[in-house]
């Protein structure tokens, strides 16, 4: 595990993610920050969470992350 810093680059990609999935409001933030800074690193990427629906709606167009629930 990793701790990334939130930086101005990964909230525009948030921002980015939350308008591709047509979603807003703070239900959504956290869940388009983790998503942004999943696709911010390199390669093939696994999110595991409890919330696989919201996740899998912002992550639609990226075909190198995959989303499971857990």
């Amino acid at each position: 595990m990793r701790v990334e810093p939130v930086t101005q680059a990964i909230a525009q990609s948030a921002s980015t993610l939350l308008r591709t999935a047509g979603l807003h409001g703070h239900k959504y933030a956290i869940d388009a920050m983790l998503c942004a800074t999943a696709l911010a690193q390199p390669g093939r990427v696994t999110i595991l969470t409890s919330d696989a629906e919201d996740i899998t709606m912002l992550t639609a167009n990226h075909p190198r992350v995959t989303v499971e629930k857990v």
